[in-house]
């Protein structure tokens, strides 16, 4: 039986980086249109926050409860900013349905696990120690436990490889589902 592939998009930077979530209702929307392409299969929209973006509660809570309206996929925050890795943070996040992504490599211990709504875990893998280079390959099975583990409490499980300078992505990804399987 063939499987179903569904897939993430990432927002654009003119909504995370230049605007930094403010006044970006009608950006929203068209991106929207844009990946409504894709139907069913537009499972996550991904919100790659900008390294300087620190958290702001009233700013969080107007853009994710805006940009979860537009559409009915899953949403997913990579923050990139301490300020993101706190109690109220993850509260709000959870409350909204919003899923905090686990990224490798972490700015600090819990940028390392997801966090915010646990109905959804995903994990977004840059590569370490070089950053888009790196493979994962001496790491792999402890990836493997890791979504195994998050398997048995969440709704959905992601694993997203950013490491594609070297072509390490592809190795990794294929090895990881190898390792699943086990």
């Amino acid at each position: 039986m063939p499987e179903t592939f569904r897939f993430s998009a990432k927002l654009p930077k003119e909504i995370t980086h230049q605007r930094k979530l403010l006044d970006c209702g009608e950006a929203i929307e068209t991106f929207v249109e844009q990946v409504t392409v894709m139907g069913e299969k537009l499972a996550i929209i991904l919100v790659q926050l900008p390294p300087k973006l620190s958290f702001d509660e009233s700013v969080a809570a107007r853009f994710f409860a805006a940009l979860a309206r537009s559409s009915p996929a899953q949403i997913a925050c990579e923050p990139r900013n301490p300020s993101w890795f706190t109690p109220a943070a993850d509260a709000l996040l959870d409350g909204l349905r919003i899923a905090r992504v686990a990224a490798d490599p972490a700015i600090c211990g819990e940028a390392a696990v997801p966090g915010g709504w646990r109905g959804l875990s995903y994990w977004r893998l840059h590569g370490t120690p070089v950053v888009y280079r790196s493979s994962y390959a001496d790491r792999i099975a402890i990836y493997a436990d890791r979504l195994k583990q998050a398997e048995r409490s969440a709704q959905q499980v992601w694993c997203i490889f950013d490491n594609t300078a070297s072509s390490a992505a592809i190795g990794d990804a294929l090895a990881l589902e190898a390792g699943l399987k086990t």
